[in-house]
Parts: structure tokens; sequence; C-alpha cells
């Protein structure tokens, strides 16, 4: 299967499940990223995956494990690994929603914006107002209720994806998060194409790379988007 999409590049998993670890060396075969996420797994087992290719946490603090005890002994989670081995890289949904300024300037301090990024998670729904919308295949998904710059499911209990844009990430972790504008853009660039083995083609504005520029104001709103050089969006005048 993996033969017949050759643009996967990153591939999650929770690394205590049988077979994990052997996966994670198949995907290093494949020119894949391993990546932890969706998991119980424990600082150890965290520590055994590293053996076999994972290299870094999606979206960190979110749908992972932190300190559990068993028998009394308390045992530290992904969240701890992800400050604890400095081999791994991780990613923060900076939308302001799914995880507090506390938290994403905790994650921007200790782990640095070398080996932190960006990461909008955004369902189709990104950028909608409020409203309603579809997680998943449109015939059969998840219905959601898009409300507070975030999706919910429909009883509000819980989130039930992002609807961030990149801007907004960046905005996010400037103004809560503590960060300032050359380390948030290089999260959400160079940073993500460093872990994606894409230093060489994008990420930087540098001879070689892909011309594809943003352009935006003090405050972070686009006003011009340009792909391969070729302009695509400019904001209306007035």
């Amino acid at each position: 299967m993996i033969e017949r999409c050759p643009r996967i590049l990153r591939w999650t998993i929770a690394p205590e499940i049988p077979g994990a670890l052997e996966m994670g060396d198949y995907l290093m075969t494949k020119g894949i990223v391993p990546c932890i996420g969706h998991s119980d797994a424990t600082c150890e087992e965290v520590r055994k995956a590293l053996l076999h290719g994972y290299s870094h946490i999606t979206h960190l603090y979110s749908a992972m494990s932190t300190i559990v005890r068993r028998q009394g002994f308390r045992h530290a989670g992904i969240v701890e690994s992800a400050y604890l081995f400095p081999e791994l890289s991780s990613e923060v949904i900076a939308d302001g929603c799914h995880l507090p300024g506390d938290l994403l300037n905790l994650a921007y301090r200790q782990i640095g914006p070398d080996r932190l990024c960006l990461i909008t998670d955004a369902m189709r729904a990104a950028g909608q107002m409020d409203g309603e919308s579809i997680l998943g295949g449109r015939e059969d998904g998840q219905r959601v209720i898009i409300e507070d710059g975030v999706a919910k499911l429909p009883d509000r209990k819980a989130f039930a994806g992002s609807i961030c844009t990149a801007d907004r990430l960046v905005r996010t972790m400037i103004q809560q998060g503590g960060a300032s504008l050359p380390d948030a853009i290089r999260m959400i660039t160079a940073t993500p194409a460093a872990i994606l083995g894409l230093e060489r083609e994008t990420g930087s504005v540098k001879v070689g790379r892909k011309a594809d520029l943003v352009l935006f104001d003090r405050d972070v709103h686009i006003r011009k988007v340009f792909r391969n050089g070729i302009l695509q969006y400019a904001e209306q005048e007035g």
C-alpha cells in the first residue's frame, strides 16, 4: 500500500501496541518519519521506540499519556518524554483552544523553536464561521458544531477537531505562547521542513528553495500569497 502512496511523509503510531516497533523500522526503510501519538505509552516505551526510528510527537498534550500510577508507582508518559529526550521533536495545535497559553509557553521555552513546530491539525471546516460541518466522509461522517474558534461534538462535551489556519497559529504563539515573531515563523516553516527532511526544498528563503511566500502585516494578517513565485492571493484594497 505504501508504494501506492509515494507522498506519505509521516505516520503516527501508538508505540506500545504489538508490531509498532517493527513498523517503525519498516517506515524508516521507506523514508517515512515514524511519529508517536494517540497513545498511552509510558516513558519506558517511548525510550524503546526511539531505537526503532521514532523521532517526533504528534500534537503534544492532545490524545496522549502523561504521568500515571500503576500499583502505586508513578510512570512518566509521552508528554514528559517530549521534554526528556532531545532527539524527539514535537508539534502543538496552537489555536488557543486545544492548549492554553501557559502550556504553549512551556513547550516553547523548554523544547525550543528548533524542535517544536506548529500544526493546524485542521479538518475541512478550517477558517469557517460558526455553524455546522462534517468530520470525516460527507455521507457517513460525524456532525460537528463550529463555535468558539474550534469544532465540537454535538453535545459540546469535547472538541471534535481544529478549524485553525496557519496564520492564526503564528498569532497565538506570539500573543499567548510568548514566542518572538522570528521563532514563531521558524516553527511553522524551517522546523517542520527539517523534521520531514524537506529543508533543501522549502522552509526558508534561499537560492534553490521553492518560492512559496506569504506576505503579512504587523498583526500577522495575510496580504499576499505566492506559490512557486506566482501570485495566488492578494487582499483586496479598501
